[in-house]
């Protein structure tokens, strides 16, 4: 099904039965609204507006929509913020956040948390079991703008408490975080800091502590909505719109507490900007596509991090925010629908109905113009909405042949000590994702102890903190998991393992990484594999083991060792490597390859089999000779996509 965006408080409330009209008859269900409302709800303390929202979901409501409601806790009034002050977020410099956009609170203020469950609690009452809404959105998107940590009295207040919970004593914290050296030890958790505005680097376990505590701080402002959310309104969803990655917090633990999980889809902007690194030359080629993976990593991530999943907002159009800010190319706003659709979304949201003229937003486009006419989108949309009639019901979809576990805490581990300024986690995940997905393999985002029993092929990009229930699962695995670099190398306080990396993974992998090298650009040392030369980059590293090699680096050193089901490679690996390792690993696991040329993706639902092409160039479709087409035939057009079943 389809959604909109909508905001009745931009416009008049003439226009709100003309507009919910429109949207039905372009084969619109779900309308959200609500998410930024709350000065309009609560223009002074105590005193509330109750009666524009009554009848704007009304009014939805009866035009047929089904009225998605956010709680607007992402945007604290200006009152509200001159009565308390603190509720402000401190940046890492010490500066305070002020008021003037959103997202302008610290997650463990006191008081906001309660003016937050206030407000949440007023609305639940109010519309828990109106018929026209249908579900909720908590917040908006968490963490965006750099706002999951924050470093003022009120954190460090919240942060002392949670250690003192997790360590019991100052001893054992002192110990955990190996204190002694350069003196840092503590007689107290009242003596323990933030560990921002140090000479140089403070210590990595303490940093990795504050990311944590930050990370749990989100999911219990989210869990406490939620608890106010399903006392008053059972029965309804409760979704939250993620961001592209964003990794400043646990997605899979808050979501714990979610019926949906929700992602806010720009894939223009989200290239532009390097959500995920893109080369110059791949901005300028898929200027006004998005790279075509970008948008497909993060349907796949938040498929893992929650089965029922939706895209909360899908770009229509120009955005305002990034460096630059083309148009889409025509037809790409229906591919993007529909290559959401085909990684099992179940609701694709357009952000928004109509282009407000004011403000921060007013160069980002919607389905409709500010002069009430409709934009380009709009039709695209339209076409979409008629397709899915003809073919609805799609099929279900199933696990896919490959996982990819996805370890949040492992991009913390990374942040706080690269050991190399290229060492990203994110960058090591991407180049194992863009590899599955040239070879035409769909992927399941997992985390670290998920079960893996429909897998045959497990891609770990890097794991440096392997719990004991993670452990537990990969032991008892019987298909391929191959290893990435660095895995195993941390124990949970950060520091190096007794027994040398990989640590607890030793069991599976009897070898001992002894020595590492981080390298800067251009200075690649080739691996050798399968009468081969390949580059590797970033990172090296020397290990010992009885294991003969699977490759070696120019040196004669190990790079590649295999021990049973289990590969670890010792270095950074390049696109083009794993597609012929892990594309010669998928043959032989009898995988369904589907290699694919730039530019062309597929993906799989059910029987159905979707190809799209990013290129601006026809591409004859990667399809059998046999294939029933359902959507467009065996030339795939620029910027278009084909839907067969195998004949």
């Amino acid at each position: 099904m389809l959604g909109v965006c909508y905001y009745p408080e931009h416009w008049p409330r003439e226009r709100w039965a003309e507009d919910a009209r429109r949207m039905r008859e372009l084969g619109l269900t779900y309308v959200r609204i609500g998410e930024f409302a709350w000065s309009r709800l609560e223009p002074d303390p105590g005193c509330f507006t109750w009666a524009w929202l009554d009848e704007a979901i009304e009014t939805l409501g009866q035009a047929g929509l089904k009225v998605v409601l956010g709680t607007p806790t992402a945007t604290p009034p200006k009152w509200l913020i001159d009565q308390h002050p603190d509720i402000l977020a401190v940046d890492q410099e010490g500066r305070v956040r002020g008021f003037g956009s959103r997202r302008h609170y610290s997650f463990s203020s006191r008081v906001y948390c309660e003016e937050a469950r206030r407000i949440v609690t007023l609305l639940a009452q109010r519309y828990g079991q109106h018929p026209h809404v249908a579900g909720w959105q908590t917040d908006n998107e968490y963490g965006c703008h750099d706002t999951t940590r924050s470093y003022g009295p009120e954190d460090l207040r919240a942060f002392r408490l949670w250690l003192q919970a997790r360590y019991g004593s100052i001893e054992a914290l002192n110990r955990a975080w190996g204190n002694v050296f350069w003196s840092m030890e503590y007689r107290s958790f009242g003596e323990v800091d933030l560990p921002n505005q140090t000479v140089t680097e403070a210590n990595p376990a303490h940093w990795l502590d504050f990311y944590r505590f930050s990370s749990e701080q989100v999911a219990a402002f989210n869990r406490m909505q939620v608890e106010i959310l399903r006392a008053y309104s059972p029965e309804r969803f409760i979704v939250h719109n993620f961001m592209g990655y964003t990794p400043d917090f646990d997605h899979f633990k808050l979501a714990q507490d979610l019926d949906i999980a929700g992602w806010d889809s720009y894939p223009l902007g989200f290239t532009d900007m390097d959500v995920l690194p893109c080369s110059e030359a791949e901005k300028v080629r898929y200027a006004r596509t998005g790279h075509p993976d970008i948008a497909a990593f993060h349907h796949d991530l938040y498929r893992g991090v929650k089965p029922r999943w939706w895209v909360m907002e899908q770009q229509p159009g120009p955005v305002n925010w990034a460096h630059h800010n083309p148009a889409p190319a025509p037809g790409v706003v229906r591919m993007w629908t529909w290559e959401a659709l085909a990684h099992g979304a179940e609701v694709v949201s357009y952000f928004r109905w109509r282009q407000f003229p004011q403000a921060q937003e007013q160069f980002h486009a919607g389905l409709n113009r500010p002069d009430f006419e409709p934009d380009v989108g709009f039709s695209e949309a339209a076409r979409v909405a008629e397709e899915l009639q003809s073919l609805s019901p799609l099929p279900p979809s199933g696990p896919a042949p490959v996982a990819l576990v996805f370890d949040y805490e492992a991009d913390w581990v990374y942040r706080i000590q690269p050991q190399g300024r290229e060492f990203i986690y994110r960058d090591l995940v991407w180049v194992f994702y863009k590899a599955l997905r040239a070879l035409g393999l769909d992927v399941d985002f997992v985390p670290p102890g998920a079960r893996l029993e429909p897998y045959r092929l497990v891609v770990v990009p890097s794991l440096p903190v392997v719990s004991e229930a993670a452990l537990e699962t990969f032991r008892h695995h019987q298909g391929v998991v191959v290893w990435g670099p660095r895995s195993g190398s941390k124990t949970e306080f950060l520091s190096i393992p007794p027994t040398l990396p990989p640590g607890r993974l030793q069991d599976l992998l009897p070898l001992r990484v002894t020595r590492v090298e981080s390298t800067r650009p251009g200075l690649s040392e080739p691996v050798r594999w399968n009468g081969l030369e390949w580059p590797s980059g970033v990172w090296k590293e020397w290990v010992e083991s009885d294991l003969p090699p699977q490759a070696t680096f120019g040196d004669g050193k190990g790079a590649l060792y295999r021990h049973q089901n289990h590969h670890y490679l010792a270095f950074w690996p390049g696109q083009d490597f794993l597609q012929s390792y892990l594309g010669a690993l998928a043959k032989s696991l009898d995988l369904p390859l589907h290699p694919v040329p730039e530019g062309v993706r597929v993906r799989r639902r059910g029987d159905w089999v979707f190809a799209f092409n990013y290129s601006g160039q026809p591409q004859p479709a990667p399809a059998p000779t046999n294939a029933r087409f359902l959507v467009g035939g065996p030339t795939l057009e620029a910027y278009n996509f084909c839907i067969w079943k195998a004949g």
